[in-house]
């Protein structure tokens, strides 16, 4: 449906994909669905190992190019539209508070009215 699930808060300078293990973990899903980003084999395996199909476009540099689905990839638009509902809270996308705590409490807040929407 495109809502939020679970998220984590990192530094402006860390990849999203180092969190990418922590965000699946424990979610019983048929599939993954990420942009070329989330490219890496350690997390291909990560998503087989928990017994789903990797939905995930390779990296145009890779050597040897890994097959996946494009029909369940079309479906990936519903995160960014959730991403451009986020953003209409002037207070989340210029993020005005310092404190992480603060921009958690805010994001937290967003997220249940934009999943009541």
């Amino acid at each position: 449906m495109g809502n939020p699930l679970r998220w984590y808060l990192t530094g402006g300078e860390v990849a999203d994909i180092t969190q990418a293990d922590a965000l699946i973990e424990g979610l019983s899903t048929k599939a993954v669905i990420a942009d070329k980003g989330y490219d890496a084999d350690a997390l291909v395996a990560v998503i087989h190992a928990a017994g789903a199909q990797a939905v995930i476009p390779p990296r145009r540099n890779r050597t040897e190019q890994r097959p996946y689905d494009r029909h369940p990839y079309q479906d990936r638009n519903l995160v960014e539209r959730f991403f451009n509902r986020v953003k209409q809270f002037r207070r989340i996308a210029t993020r005005y508070e310092k404190l992480a705590r603060n921009y958690c409490s805010m994001l937290n807040l967003v997220c249940a009215f934009v999943w009541l929407i």
